[in-house]
């Protein structure tokens, strides 16, 4: 007999005693940070996965500890409220908190001058509400090209189209970089075998001249391709060959704040990647394994990318 498919929602039932004041406010937080769907039955409702189905099952548990009653079931449908429009109603949700972002962004693009960190909050922010956007608002992509906006304003002049690279001239190459490649340079290694020269070889040194024929990248005292003003070398390296994909975007914004800790796209993702480089580092494993097992990490973060 075939196995049954899992039931596509989760549904968390609980009650509080009215003195539970704090502990009350203490699970609404919880259930809108998880993006929760509420239910006239004063249920709540989440898609059947994996994460969704631990946090409602650690929730329930703090719920009694709060002496309230809970449980969590799973849920195939609702007489009232078809699938078709439970998929809408969580749309809805965040397209609301979409638009609330869009006037932030609006105002953010709109001024000549800006705090310190204000973007960066502004891209944490749409990080919280992608992780709960189960069903892809449509609303999403306008706020990310406002948010590319505003960090465009006031960057050093861009790149332009005719000195922009082109990837024939760096086909079956040899590149060079420093020794005990970091969280930079990994993912430059990485962008480069995947989207510039399927066919790249790396070597590492100090001193570019030992290898003449080799293209040097995040290199101190080289030319090629390198930190140039708030960029990092996998910034660089995706503007100088114009790389238009969205995954890559992101990773490059992942890629800047750890690298350069500045925190300028609020993305904190990098940190524990280059923890895990570091960690490999100190085990003394040799130059060519420490870059292909931090290849391999960024081709796992790219595919992990929606």
């Amino acid at each position: 007999m075939a196995n049954a498919q899992p039931a596509p929602w989760l549904l968390l039932m609980f009650s509080l005693p009215a003195k539970q004041a704090s502990g009350r406010v203490d699970v609404w937080r919880k259930l809108k940070k998880y993006g929760a769907l509420p239910l006239r039955t004063s249920g709540y409702l989440l898609p059947n996965k994996p994460e969704n189905q631990e946090r409602f099952e650690w929730l329930a548990a703090a719920i009694r500890k709060y002496n309230g009653q809970a449980c969590v079931a799973q849920l195939q449908a609702m007489d009232d409220l078809p699938s078709e429009k439970l998929v809408q109603l969580f749309i809805q949700a965040r397209s609301k908190d979409y638009e609330t972002l869009t006037r932030e962004a609006k105002k953010l693009v709109g001024r000549s001058k800006r705090e310190p960190g204000e973007l960066a909050r502004l891209r944490r922010r749409l990080q919280e509400i992608a992780s709960i956007d189960f069903f892809n608002s449509p609303l999403r992509g306008r706020v990310e090209a406002l948010l590319e906006r505003a960090d465009s304003i006031g960057q050093s002049r861009a790149i332009p189209q005719s000195a922009r690279k082109t990837r024939k001239q760096y086909l079956n190459r040899v590149w060079i970089t420093r020794p005990r490649p970091g969280i930079d340079r990994v993912s430059s290694a990485w962008l480069i075998r995947r989207f510039i020269d399927s066919n790249s070889r790396f070597v590492f040194g100090n001193d570019p001249q030992e290898h003449p024929e080799a293209i040097p990248f995040d290199m101190f005292q080289a030319k090629g391709f390198g930190h140039r003003g708030d960029d990092c070398t996998f910034e660089t390296l995706r503007k100088e060959f114009a790389i238009h994909d969205s995954k890559v975007n992101t990773i490059a914004e992942v890629i800047h704040d750890a690298d350069l800790a500045d925190e300028k796209f609020g993305r904190s993702e990098g940190a524990g990647l280059d923890r895990v480089l570091i960690g490999w580092a100190q085990q003394g494993i040799s130059d060519d394994e420490l870059l292909r097992r931090g290849m391999e990490l960024i081709e796992g973060l790219y595919q992990s990318l929606s």
